[in-house]
């Protein structure tokens, strides 16, 4: 090496700094590659998409080149370094650490933390590229990395460990999935948080979504006949549900469509109601909602009456509440279940007790705990262990409730008074804490 000129060594350690910054570079941009961006890009025929996916399929052959070639040329630049360092200084110990000294900025500096920065920063912009000299560079080396990985496999047997093909496969749970949409920014609001909805249908169940029992529009069928043609013709929904004498005697569904031509050509009978009325399917309470649109989509009936262990009725879910919880809020609602709560000038809420918690959490963005009573008023009831009275307050998850009414051992209104709100505001008498 003392022949070589001192400006073919300059050039040298040039290249060989520049080299293995290559292979750093590379190293670090194929790991930090987007696995589901990359096969997206495989799938539309990239050519160097694909070179990276084979590479990154055989990732102990890959890394085994990768570093053997990065480090034999560190090595190299270890001794081009030394001979300019000797050649300045003299064959001495100082020169043995300057040249040390000097060899370990270069590297780091150049052939290591600045591309490894770069490649982390541009992963798709120098991986796709770089994968077009990778791959004949794994051929030429495959002996010497084949003879490497003997050892590497050799050691991983010794600790008894058993790296499989699917190691490096990233699978995402659907937490990891949600927070993937909370965090990216190319998909619309409205987009993202039907998303969302979506993950949550097989946590939530038909009794957080269902019409309860008492807001049920039906008709008993052994009412008198003008009755039943008036409760049909004033009718706010498309079905109705039949009962005899008592809601519990559940005979069907009927389609308000199917009735009126008989309704208005007179022709409106009890037998000719009979005929049309549809067999009701019934579906256990703490269903998830992903399960019934798979028994909506099978037995093609947009709507199941909800029953308890013991078979009694507890309310009916349609196909409209399951879209409702992944899309929003229709408007197909009668008048008088519209919304279900007024804004107050005060800044205070009016709800109705058999609001649901979830609609409350949702459309007003408070924050009631789900995990127990599905409506407000059984929350109050909870709580209270008791039916309150009027004029009664109380304090629950944070937010002062104030009863305005009540009826038949139910709450039927309550003003809900938002955290902001109550600064400053006198405690109700007999409020509770």
């Amino acid at each position: 090496m003392e022949t070589i000129p001192e400006s073919t060594l300059f050039i040298a350690l040039i290249i060989l700094l520049a080299i293995s910054g290559f292979f750093s570079i590379s190293e670090t941009s194929m790991v930090a590659l987007n696995r589901y961006r990359l096969k997206h890009l495989v799938q539309s025929g990239h050519t160097g998409a694909k070179l990276a996916s084979n590479l990154l399929a055989r990732t102990d052959k890959f890394l085994g080149m990768v570093l053997f070639g990065n480090n034999l040329l560190n090595v190299a630049t270890a001794l081009v370094v030394g001979e300019i360092a000797i050649r300045h200084l003299g064959n001495s110990q100082a020169a043995l650490l300057v040249a040390t000294a000097a060899a370990t900025f270069a590297i780091l500096v150049f052939s290591e933390i600045t591309p490894k920065v770069l490649g982390a920063t541009y992963p798709e912009r120098v991986a796709l590229p770089a994968s077009y000299v990778l791959t004949p560079l794994l051929r030429i080396a495959q002996p010497v990395v084949w003879f490497v990985n003997l050892f590497v496999q050799a050691l991983l047997w010794i600790l008894r460990l058993r790296p499989t093909a699917s190691a490096g496969e990233h699978k995402l749970s659907v937490e990891e999935l949600r927070t993937l949409v909370l965090e990216t920014g190319y998909l619309p609001q409205k987009h993202q948080s039907i998303l969302l909805n979506l993950f949550e249908l097989e946590a939530i169940t038909v009794d957080d979504v269902m019409v309860p029992r008492s807001q049920i529009e039906a008709f008993d069928l052994d009412a008198p006949l003008d009755a039943i043609r008036q409760q049909i013709a004033t009718a706010h929904h498309r079905r109705l549900l039949v009962y005899r004498g008592h809601l519990d005697e559940v005979v069907g569904t009927l389609r308000v469509r199917s009735v009126l031509n008989l309704v208005q050509n007179e022709e409106l009978t009890k037998e000719r109601l009979r005929e049309i009325i549809r067999e009701p399917s019934f579906v256990p309470v703490g269903t998830p909602l992903f399960s019934q649109l798979q028994n909506f989509q099978e037995e093609r009936d947009p709507l199941s009456l909800v029953v308890d262990e013991y078979g009694e009725l507890m309310g009916l879910v349609t196909m409209e509440d399951i879209l409702e919880e992944i899309i929003g809020e229709f408007t197909t609602q009668s008048p008088l279940q519209t919304r279900g709560f007024a804004e107050q000038t005060d800044g205070s809420v009016l709800v109705e007790g058999s609001t649901l918690l979830r609609d409350l959490n949702r459309k007003l963005g408070f924050g009631f705990p789900l995990d127990g009573p599905k409506t407000l008023n059984g929350l109050i009831v909870e709580y209270l262990r008791d039916i309150p009275e009027p004029n009664t307050s109380v304090k629950i998850a944070g937010y002062p409730l104030e009863i305005v009414q009540t009826q038949d051992r139910v709450v039927k209104a309550v003003r809900i008074f938002p955290p902001a709100v109550t600064k400053g505001r006198p405690e109700a008498p007999g409020e509770e804490k």
